[in-house]
């Protein structure tokens, strides 16, 4: 198999399509590049949304990776099952998500567990229930930096609500977490400027904090865009997750961060139903489907235009169609890895163009037994 095309395998006839092949050569590399920029594997939490998987969690821990980040129930227990010493659930619980978190403490004594609070009404519910059981919560408080997704924003009911946590005898103080995952800029000079801008207001509150005599004792800051930013900060955990797999979106924005296509997915044409048009068979159901076109890097394909989607079909326009027959495979890269994994209940991994096994997406769903 060439270089050129590293993904091919040697035999596809017994290949169901479509699927989504994993090499595990291309995965320990990103890991070890994951490690030399964050130079200290204890300030290096990895999330698992990307991957969801048994394998490449213990692939990390393999290698002295011992902290991990999440952003479900499933994936929690899906780390403590593993062995994971060190879980942070990125995720704000509320409603019966409390309980949940509080049965994941019972059943995996053995990992320490940890989440987000960005309110004092979410923090006195879980206060309550904390108290009642008898049971300390260890609480980052998520500060809002510019996302405007969740957080609370560096002012002064933050600083209640970390005083809050801090004084209240059932709730630990971890300190703060901070996702800055609107800062996209490709150029890596500008996205550090708008990077440091933001943790600027971050570490002024800290002081803030620590002149009413109260300590902040760690951050863990970005995802995958702002990683080599953040891991240049002494003392700063950082997050990244897409690393792990990579994809075509990133690949594309953030061309300085050499990561490897670790996931591709297979795929086969189905039908010809016109002059210029093929159709595969790479519906919704298989591919994240939230952005625009093109949502998938097809190798081979690169001149077309995908111009159609349905469950379970990616319609495409190629002046090439000619060259093409029903059955024929292609390879693509998602540009959008983290949800294309979860509509897969198995990864094929690929070793030396061979499919050698699987790899269950086990965090897939919203449950596991919690």
């Amino acid at each position: 198999m060439s270089n050129e095309k590293w993904y091919a395998l040697n035999e596809v006839e017994n290949v169901v399509s479509p699927s989504l092949l994993v090499y595990p050569e291309r995965v320990a590399n990103n890991i070890q590049l994951m490690i030399e920029l964050a130079g200290d594997k204890q300030l290096l939490r990895p999330h698992v949304k990307t991957h969801k998987t048994a394998e490449i969690i213990k692939m990390q821990m393999a290698q002295g990776i011992n902290k991990f980040k999440c952003a479900t129930i499933a994936e929690a227990e899906l780390l403590a099952k593993c062995g994971a010493h060190d879980i942070l659930l990125a995720m704000p619980i509320v409603g019966a998500n409390i309980r949940r978190f509080l049965n994941l403490m019972n059943k995996y004594e053995n990992s320490k567990f940890s989440t987000l609070v960005d309110n004092l009404n979410t923090l006195e519910e879980i206060s309550k229930i904390a108290a009642a059981e008898k049971k300390i919560f260890a609480l980052w408080m998520d500060i809002n930096v510019g996302m405007n997704r969740t957080g609370i924003l560096p002012n002064h009911d933050a600083i209640e609500l970390f005083e809050t946590i801090h004084n209240h005898t059932f709730t630990e103080a971890k300190g703060f977490h901070v996702y800055d995952g609107h800062i996209r800029e490709t150029d890596i000079k500008q996205r550090k400027k708008l990077c440091d801008a933001a943790f600027e207001k971050v570490l002024s509150f800290k002081k803030d904090l620590e002149g009413k005599g109260i300590n902040v004792e760690n951050i863990v800051a970005g995802g995958s865009p702002t990683f080599p930013i953040h891991s240049q900060r002494e003392g700063i955990e950082t997050s990244p997750g897409t690393t792990l797999l990579w994809d075509a979106g990133y690949a594309a924005l953030f061309p300085e961060l050499q990561f490897q296509k670790a996931a591709i997915l297979f795929m086969r044409i189905i039908s010809k139903p016109s002059p210029n048009i093929i159709c595969l068979d790479l519906g919704h159901k298989m591919l994240a489907s939230e952005m625009s076109f093109p949502r998938v890097h097809i190798f081979g394909l690169e001149d077309s235009k995908q111009i159609g989607q349905s469950e379970e079909h990616l319609v495409i326009e190629t002046t090439n169609a000619e060259n093409y027959n029903v059955g024929d495979v292609f390879y693509g890269v998602p540009m959008h890895i983290c949800p294309t994994v979860a509509k897969y209940e198995n990864l094929l991994t690929v070793e030396n163009g061979s499919v050698t096994g699987k790899w269950n997406v086990a965090a897939r769903n919203q449950k596991i037994t919690i």
